[in-house]
């Protein structure tokens, strides 16, 4: 059994159409979230880097599909964040269109990450995006990010109410995370590795 280890990354592309996505054969785990769910701490805690991904002042800024290999094992895909109030209907059409493009054509997509705000219920915008995994039958693991900001019993009351609210056809796990106390980036890593696996067996 491989275990992965993260040593090297390297952006391969920052790609806005099917055009631009890179041909290879490694399998690809792609990230996505609300534009202010902490998917660029989470993305830096996973990959033990400081500003590989920069945690921006500014959430809605990354407006590209970011492609990193990881030790030539795995793609890791960080898709741009949703629901940002202060784009245009317009800016915001372009960038679902964009998601949706690389979610249904990508051939090489092992599993999303779908990262929630542990101290809120879901939003319309991340029930619209949970409806889209199960339809198209693509598996997720649900991330609850910021568990460090909440008790412990907060976070499981909150637990409930997205178990309520989100349809799990399709789901891998649901995992509490946080970025500053590094609480379960093993499991993480784990479910990366599982795909890792699976692809050199």
């Amino acid at each position: 059994m491989a275990k992965f280890n993260i040593n090297n990354v390297d952006l391969i592309i920052s790609a806005v159409s099917k055009k631009q996505y890179p041909e290879h054969s490694l399998p690809e785990v792609a990230m996505c979230g609300r534009s202010n769910v902490g998917k660029s701490s989470f993305i830096n805690t996973i990959l033990n880097r400081k500003n590989y991904a920069r945690v921006s002042a500014k959430p809605g800024k990354t407006r590209t599909l970011n492609f990193f290999d990881i030790d030539s094992k795995l793609v890791l895909v960080d898709v741009p964040g949703y629901g940002y109030a202060k784009l245009s209907k317009t800016e915001k059409e372009k960038l679902y269109d964009m998601i949706v493009e690389y979610f249904v054509n990508s051939k090489n997509l092992s599993f999303v990450m779908h990262l929630l705000d542990s101290r809120h219920n879901p939003s319309e915008d991340d029930i619209m995006m949970n409806e889209f995994l199960n339809y198209y039958e693509i598996p997720f693991l649900i991330v609850l990010t910021k568990t460090d900001k909440i008790s412990k019993n907060e976070l499981i009351k909150n637990m409930k109410k997205i178990e309520n609210k989100l349809d799990f056809t399709n789901n891998i796990d649901i995992i509490p995370f946080s970025s500053v106390k590094k609480i379960n980036v093993d499991k993480i890593i784990e479910q990366m590795d599982k795909v890792v696996d699976t692809n050199e067996d």
